[in-house]
């Protein structure tokens, strides 16, 4: 843990401790962090560990300015996990017509790939818009929109210019009836970009 900016964090008492038994039910730290082990190799590294739970828009935006001031440096990395689109009857989730020519799994690509173009305005109430008109089951929904809000806080601040990259997309299933199922993931990368 990163002491120093954990406590930083908890000085501006815009966040609370998990209980034990919510930190024991809740496993998306436990899903990244081989992931981050294999990518830092032999580097030392620290965490801040930050879990996002539904958020307004004005919470989205003050999480996002919170944030801003560690975008700049660039010592540190921001891993945002969210899978994209559920879909399925057991998720509660099945756009798609049946009209047409498409097989569903090309359809739901279509339907992340309009996400994924909404992330990459770094417009966060591009996102929110997208999320209101197709209900898109992306659980990660909320850190996105306040990585967003980080990441525009961070321009104005710094005049920069920054992308975001998409670079893997897949699912794990190829949906073809109504009776499928699939969850589908996405891989981006923001890049920062000084004037």
């Amino acid at each position: 843990m990163d002491a120093q900016v954990n406590a930083e964090l908890a000085a501006t008492d815009a966040f609370e401790p998990m209980s034990t038994r919510n930190e024991e039910s809740e496993h998306s730290i436990e899903m990244q962090l081989p992931f981050i082990a294999k990518v830092m190799g032999d580097r030392q590294f620290t965490i801040v560990p930050v879990l996002v739970g539904s958020l307004s828009q004005e919470r989205q935006k003050s999480y996002g300015k919170l944030f801003a001031r560690y975008v700049a440096d660039p010592q540190n990395l921001f891993v945002i996990s969210s899978d994209f689109c559920h879909w399925g009857s057991r998720f509660h989730y099945t756009p798609h017509s049946v009209n047409s020519a498409k097989p569903i799994h090309e359809q739901i690509a279509a339907l992340d790939q309009r996400a994924m173009e909404a992330i990459s305005t770094l417009n966060p109430s591009v996102f929110a818009e997208y999320l209101k008109e197709t209900q898109n089951t992306i659980c990660g929904r909320n850190p996105i929109c306040v990585m967003l809000q980080a990441a525009e806080y961070f321009r104005q601040m710094n005049n920069h210019n920054h992308e975001i990259r998409f670079l893997k997309y897949s699912q794990s299933n190829k949906c073809r009836s109504a009776n499928d199922s699939s969850v589908s993931y996405a891989a981006g990368v923001l890049f920062v970009h000084p004037k």
